[in-house]
């Protein structure tokens, strides 16, 4: 069958059952300070609203984080991933205490561990130790028809072995808390999930079963590949990560070379956890450059496509630019100052060589998530974007979602949303995109989350399984 792209079943379920609220209004209150545009103020700022989106949003009873706020049509895993890995960061920044953090830390393992798992068509959150990718926020049962997600339960697994390896104390809540992570982990049956030509498959279902397509072209599942690999109960064949990189599209982008895929998500999620600082594998040693430089040439590609604007989209430049999976206006096709233009809703946007999906919609989460990559052009950008847009686009969780500049008509758009005489704002936050915004710009601040991971021993192990030699993980595999 044609391959299924990355996040297209996502896309589709989100597109299903997504909500949009009412126009909460186009009031704005008055611009930021200077100083707090200087850029630690401006960063803690940033960081402590979007904390807050965890902290405040997620269910403190059994720790189940929403998709999205303020319209939480049900529990998202990877926001789940998300919000585990946030709370360490809340700790270190003096958000929340390390009890706090660590007694909701526990909830949430607790939960999870603890929640049903079989092959029930509902009543059940997960199978084989993967979750389905939507779960009630009450029950943590499956939502509808959405699918067992390995990438969704791989993100979740991500955050759950941050608190592993943050939460190292000799209590007994620190020791429960190592404990269930290291069981969550070791109960995933991966190779339940490899397909016969090696790649590890998107999901399943009780009514289709197993997906005969899995991640390959480059993408956001460097980081699943590695958890795979790494398994000391589970794991899948070694096979796994020359299937994936044998898939690679190697292209020039705007004067940068580079691993092709066009959301900046994909260059972002895996880095959310893993430092790829000089360490390379096979593919990249012989191109020359690592994951980490990958991304800063993806990330700045599409600066210069911004700045080039060649569909000649309202407000984009150098400091107003950023294209990956996000809101938008919604599904429609309207004349704008005498042109025609197709709008979309939620969609996979992003610019790569032979792929560029474009509506004109921004979300501050591609160039949030991409600090640490180019740290002068994402910062300067996201200063921009709040000084010029204001509490439309900046609010009590820090940025909202996406806004898109080029839709102008007076009437709201099917999405919902705020339409400013600037343009569309959407209202809403979505945790997969919060989550990398807090997680990227505290390891530019501190490496924290990177510092801890280098340390878990199942991301070594699957790694060193990978071939990747150099930088920290050099002498650390057998």
């Amino acid at each position: 069958m044609t391959r299924f792209s990355p996040l297209l079943f996502c896309l589709a379920v989100l597109l299903a059952f997504g909500a949009c609220s009412s126009d909460p209004g186009t009031e704005t209150g008055p611009p930021p300070s200077a100083p707090d545009l200087e850029t630690g103020p401006f960063l803690d700022t940033v960081q402590a609203r979007t904390f807050d989106f965890f902290w405040e949003t997620t269910n403190a009873e059994n720790g189940l984080t929403p998709d999205r706020w303020p319209d939480p049509p049900f529990s998202s895993i990877a926001a789940v991933g998300y919000a585990l890995t946030a709370y360490p960061i809340g700790v270190e920044r003096g958000y929340v205490s390390r009890e706090q953090a660590r007694e909701r830390t526990l909830t949430t393992l607790e939960f999870f561990w603890n929640a049903p798992q079989g092959g029930a068509a509902s009543g059940v959150t997960g199978r084989w130790g993967f979750f389905y990718h939507f779960v009630d926020m009450e029950t943590g049962e499956r939502y509808q028809q959405t699918e067992l997600s390995t990438i969704d339960t791989g993100l979740f697994l991500m955050g759950a072995l941050t608190a592993r390896e943050y939460f190292d104390g000799d209590g007994e809540t620190e020791t429960r808390i190592r404990a269930l992570a290291d069981s969550l982990y070791r109960r995933v049956e991966w190779d339940r999930m490899q397909l016969p030509n090696g790649l590890v498959s998107m999901g399943w279902t009780p009514s289709d079963g197993r997906f005969d397509y899995g991640y390959e072209g480059y993408d956001e599942a460097m980081f699943l590949y590695a958890l795979a690999l790494g398994s000391p109960t589970h794991p899948v064949d070694a096979s796994a990560w020359d299937a994936f990189t044998s898939t690679y599209d190697w292209q020039s982008f705007y004067g940068y070379e580079h691993v092709n895929f066009a959301p900046l998500f994909g260059h972002q999620y895996s880095h959310v956890w893993i430092d790829f600082r000089d360490i390379q594998d096979p593919y990249m040693r012989e191109k020359g450059i690592d994951y980490f430089d990958n991304s800063r040439r993806a990330t700045l590609a599409q600066r210069e496509y911004a700045i080039d604007n060649p569909n000649n989209f309202a407000g984009y430049g150098e400091n107003v630019w950023g294209l990956t999976a996000s809101d938008g206006p919604g599904n429609t096709t309207v004349t704008v100052n005498g042109q025609e233009r197709e709008f979309r809703g939620y969609w996979a946007r992003g610019a790569a060589e032979g792929d560029v999906r474009d509506d004109g919609t921004i979300a501050p989460t591609a160039v949030g998530g991409s600090v640490p990559f180019a740290p002068d052009a994402t910062i300067e950008a996201l200063k921009t974007m709040r000084t010029r847009y204001g509490d439309p686009l900046f609010g009590q969780y820090g940025f909202h979602d996406a806004f898109n500049l080029t839709y102008t008509l007076d009437e709201t758009p099917p999405a919902g949303g705020t339409v400013t005489p600037q343009g569309w704002f959407d209202h809403e936050y979505l945790g997969i995109d919060q989550g990398p915004i807090l997680a990227m710009i505290e390891n530019h601040r501190t490496g924290l989350v990177w510092s801890l991971m280098r340390e878990n021993p199942y991301i070594v192990r699957g790694l060193c399984r990978a071939d990747f030699s150099g930088g920290w993980i050099e002498g650390r595999c057998e």
